[in-house]
């Protein structure tokens, strides 16, 4: 199984092909996962890279945490796991535009 890492304080100019250059230095590359904005598309400064083995990984963290990348000095950490999110989806309570006093105008 693959170890997944954080890569964070990405300068927005970094695109998922120089990230998986710099990373395959350290061994394989399963995956690199640039967030984008929804909305413009624009990256939002972090991604996620999945190496295939714990070794590389540890490696690759070891090795490029605090490097510079286009100017900015990389975050890398061990990628925690994802944690279920609350909220969103329709509102059952009430929820809407509803309330305040009518007015006529």
């Amino acid at each position: 199984m693959g170890k997944k890492i954080y890569v964070g304080n990405l300068s927005f100019n970094v695109d998922q092909d120089q990230l998986n250059d710099v990373f395959a230095e350290f061994g394989t590359v399963d995956s690199v996962n640039m967030i984008t904005d929804r909305d413009t598309g624009r990256s939002k400064g972090f991604a996620f890279v999945e190496m295939s083995t714990e070794t590389e990984a540890r490696a690759a963290i070891e090795k490029l945490n605090g490097m510079e990348l286009a100017g900015r000095a990389m975050n890398i950490s061990e990628a925690k796991p994802q944690e279920p999110r609350s909220g969103g989806g329709p509102r059952r309570n009430g929820g809407g535009f509803g309330g305040g006093s009518r007015r006529s105008y």
